[in-house]
């Protein structure tokens, strides 16, 4: 690792203008949870552990947008899928964990807003259009393009992750909507959501060779780094192969972990998230259940007088 902090520098590394923003946002939630929070109707403290969730999140938007991670990701498919699968699977659920229901109650009250809802709301276009988006990015050809245009892969990749934020509405909603799955429906959801993920990862997965010449073209390659120097820095050939390479494996092997990682991370954050519709499921069973039994018990009671 040495070599990688010797070869970048701290602002290629750990992209300072990103931890602003991403500072700036954290002082806004900040701000509407406390000072502010008088002006949300029915607004109630926000317990710490909304709190943390919702700044892990923040912290996995940087993990994937900027850090070391990032320019790793532009050196190993790897590191890029992994990146990639953070952002996109473990980031969204945790900033909607974070962010308390009274929040989002204010803007159901706004016309607009319900009216945008019932239109991108609906559960089976999250459910496609995150997937679709996902999968479109992994063709070779446009994976390519996008990694060597800063301005549209930065477009892409904010695109994808409004999509992923949509899809995890479904799975854990924040306030009560028309589109309210119930918990069978979600784990339903989330099992169809996973046969549209593996496609791009079984392609990825079981290639016979590299895909992209991101990350086996040196002219490609070159522009892609390009992105993550300083103007007019040269570009480091020397961290893709010889003695100071920071790969550690083949282009196809560093391909297929990419994929399997990707797929083994979204199977873990699924199979918590429908284990937690499970047992939701389950609780509400019971309620129900006791419910029933005590209005039975209630109604089978002589009357008192």
């Amino acid at each position: 690792m040495e070599q990688f902090f010797s070869t970048f520098t701290f602002r290629t590394i750990w992209t300072p203008e990103l931890i602003v923003v991403l500072g700036l946002i954290s002082a806004v939630y900040f701000l509407i949870i406390t000072k502010y929070r008088h002006r949300f109707p029915d607004a109630a403290p926000v317990s710490r552990k909304r709190i943390t969730y919702f700044h892990l999140g923040l912290f996995g938007i940087y993990l994937g947008f900027g850090g070391p991670l990032y320019v790793l990701g532009h050196i190993m498919l790897s590191m890029h899928m992994i990146s990639m699968a953070i952002v996109y699977l473990i980031a969204p659920p945790l900033l909607l964990l974070g962010i308390p229901d009274w929040f989002f109650e204010r803007f159901r009250q706004m016309k607009p807003v319900r009216n945008l809802f019932f239109i991108i709301g609906f559960p089976l276009l999250g459910l496609l259009l995150f997937n679709a988006a996902f999968s479109i990015y992994h063709i070779p050809a446009v994976f390519d393009f996008l990694l060597t245009n800063e301005g549209a892969h930065n477009i892409y990749q904010l695109g994808m992750l409004v999509l992923a934020v949509l899809m995890w509405w479904h799975i854990i909603p924040r306030i009560t909507t028309a589109y309210n799955l119930s918990e069978l429906k979600r784990i339903g959801y989330m099992f169809v959501s996973g046969v549209l993920f593996t496609p791009a990862c079984a392609l990825i997965i079981f290639a016979g060779q590299p895909l992209y010449a991101t990350y086996t073209d040196p002219a490609v390659w070159s522009t892609a780094i390009a992105y993550c120097l300083p103007p007019g820095a040269d570009i480091p050939f020397e961290v893709m192969s010889g003695e100071q390479s920071l790969t550690f494996l083949s282009p196809t092997n560093d391909q297929q972990f990419g994929g399997a990682m990707m797929k083994i991370i979204q199977e873990l954050v699924y199979g918590v998230a429908i284990g937690y519709s499970f047992r939701l499921w389950q609780k509400r069973d019971k309620e129900e259940t006791s419910q029933e039994q005590f209005e039975e018990y209630e109604m089978y009671q002589p009357n008192a007088n």
